[in-house]
């Protein structure tokens, strides 16, 4: 399997240099050259696998270059901490189901393609010698996943912009509170959007480029994605009807791992793109509006988005992998934050997607609906996406298999559930956190301060 550009389909890259990489050179995105269909033999082969296996044969597919034993090995390390034996089990109710994605080490949906990742650059870096800084900006649950996954590790420094006073408290524990010497936690002053303006920035800053190794865990680190793939296939082959998955979406990573998987297998019929108020992806897939407007602060703050970096990969595969077609876009959007599509993309979006929103009150009538319905707690971003798929479900008629993605713990978002039912059992990890030393570096929303910081402390 060979990689290329969204700016520039005659690069070719394989998995290794993509992986260590991150953003590619023309700061596109990378993205594979073919994306391989299953046949309907190898489907009814995949369904009695565990969650484990199923993971090694999609890996495998995409990471051609790694040897399969390597592969293995590195998939059984990532996912032997997590504390469901399915992995990614399935809660079903009366009209949907939910597709729980939070028993990994810090409770988010990130830990399944992050615990992969981090162990991944390590096998990496070893083999080659090699030392890397890790580089990333989190609204709220990538940081620490990604932290997590790379902690004490050989070879690795990280460091993670989040934007400061503005994740929950108790997403913020879990990054500050890690104390392995080679993390580091940078505390913009500024919004999300602000801290993954810096860290594009800096992956194409010249200087740093020729003076330290860096790369990315956030999800324009295609591995990131080829793990996220793995759980919409999981989800599909569970039921013997076609699946249609409502995803809680900001920075557009977990959704298109699901339009990967639709495209990989004949499983899945649609994807449905939940926003919060921060709707830029509802009015773009809705309206054809895909413009900036400003962060507003939700309750669901990992989708407090308005920049959605893996945006740009879907561009490609719409336009018919036409790199000049996306370069020109993306350089159209850099200046002006606005792209408008007519009514010929809209329709052909429609093969794929739909669209709905939720407001921050729609979204707490929802966790107290699901509670005193089925006596089941959603976080926030989980509630948003049962919200949108109900309003939904009236179209499909039962003729699909509904799936919610639940993409965060309810614990983490205490204050919320608190205030909205009333109550809620904190697990053990999480009141832990409070007692433990905290470490954080506060720094304006500016690229120099940002990069001064990280080349007094990159591994060289």
């Amino acid at each position: 399997m060979r990689y290329c550009s969204t700016r520039d389909n005659k690069l070719s890259y394989g998995f290794e240099e993509v992986v260590l990489t991150g953003l590619a050179p023309d700061g596109g995105l990378f993205v594979p050259k073919e994306i391989p269909r299953v046949d309907g033999n190898t489907l009814d082969r995949w369904r009695n696998l565990s969650y484990v296996e199923l993971a090694k044969e999609v890996v495998k597919i995409f990471a051609s270059d790694l040897e399969g034993k390597t592969i293995d090995r590195l998939l059984e390390i990532s996912y032997s901490n997590f504390s469901h034996p399915d992995i990614a089990p399935i809660k079903r109710f009366d009209r949907f189901s939910i597709m729980e994605l939070f028993y990994g080490p810090t409770l988010s949906f990130k830990d399944y393609p992050l615990q992969f990742l981090g162990n991944l650059l390590e096998y990496l870096l070893r083999k080659r010698g090699e030392k890397v800084n890790i580089v990333g900006a989190t609204s709220g649950d990538t940081g620490s996943a990604a932290i997590h996954s790379v902690k004490g590790k050989e070879n690795i420094n990280i460091f993670i912009l989040y934007p400061n006073n503005r994740v929950s408290k108790i997403q913020e524990l879990q990054m500050i509170t890690v104390e392995e010497e080679n993390v580091y936690c940078l505390a913009i002053n500024g919004t999300f959007d602000d801290c993954q303006s810096i860290v594009k920035r800096i992956f194409l800053d010249e200087e740093i480029r020729s003076r330290i190794k860096v790369t990315a865990v956030n999800s324009i680190n295609w591995a990131r994605i080829l793990a996220q793939i793995v759980y919409y296939i999981w989800a599909s082959l569970k039921s013997d009807k076609k699946s249609i998955f409502c995803v809680p979406t900001g920075n557009f990573g977990n959704v298109l791992a699901g339009f990967y998987a639709k495209r990989i297998t004949e499983l899945i019929e649609k994807l449905i793109v939940a926003t919060n108020e921060n709707d830029i992806l509802y009015r773009f897939f809705t309206k054809g509006d895909y413009s900036v407007r400003e962060v507003v602060p939700t309750i669901s703050p990992a989708m407090d988005i308005q920049i959605a970096s893996n945006f740009e990969r879907y561009l490609y595969h719409l336009f018919n992998n036409e790199d000049v077609t996306v370069k020109k876009l993306m350089e159209e959007f850099s200046q002006k934050k606005v792209l408008l599509f007519g009514k010929d993309v809209l329709e052909k979006v429609g093969l794929d997607f739909l669209s709905g929103r939720s407001n921050d009150k729609e979204t707490k009538k929802t966790i107290k609906e699901i509670y005193e319905k089925y006596k089941y707690i959603v976080d926030p971003h989980t509630a948003v996406g049962v919200k949108v798929l109900l309003e939904h479900e009236e179209k499909f008629k039962g003729k699909y298999n509904l799936v919610s993605v639940a993409t965060a713990h309810p614990a983490k978002f205490p204050e919320v559930i608190e205030e909205t039912i009333g109550k809620l059992e904190m697990p053990e990890e999480i009141r832990r956190l409070t007692e433990k030393k905290q470490r954080k570096y506060e720094l304006p929303a500016d690229i120099s301060a940002v990069k001064e910081f990280i080349l007094r402390h990159a591994l060289r």
